[in-house]
């Protein structure tokens, strides 16, 4: 039976920038970065929240090769510049404090944080294009 998720993936368009995003901005610790021997220099990058070690974020670059032909790599590509990607959502514990500190660094907020039934959350959008929430839950 399966037991958990350890890894999930974030296409991104440019690897480096994408680890400069989620490491050097976001915070989030580099798991893997590992270029497979072999594979015509793919690079097998991964990052994580350092509360939850056990999941590992793939950074994968939008390129043909085992998991797409060139054709669609393009499509996803575009789909990713359009900003028509969503990536899903990463808690908080302080989302005030992060909006601010996140907006210094020239994090671009789609919108800001607002009040909801759940808790408080705000749109953010990653050099690739990539839009995800950022929400701290509502207490009790």
């Amino acid at each position: 039976m399966i037991i958990r998720q350890s890894h999930t993936t974030i296409y991104v368009l440019d690897q480096d920038r994408a680890l400069e995003f989620y490491h050097g901005i976001l915070g989030l610790e580099v798991r893997s970065d590992i270029e497979v021997p072999g594979e015509n220099g793919f690079r097998w990058l991964t990052v994580g929240p350092k509360a939850q070690p056990d999941l590992e974020i793939v950074l994968m670059p939008v390129q043909a090769g085992p998991a797409m032909d060139a054709e669609t790599a393009g499509h996803l590509r575009a789909l990713l510049e359009k900003g028509a990607m969503g990536i899903g959502v990463f808690e908080t514990d302080d989302i005030q404090r992060d909006y601010a500190e996140l907006s210094a660094k020239g994090v671009h907020f789609t919108d800001p944080p607002r009040e909801h039934f759940y808790g408080i959350d705000a749109g953010v959008r990653d050099n690739s294009g990539n839009w995800f929430r950022l929400v701290q839950r509502k207490k009790g």
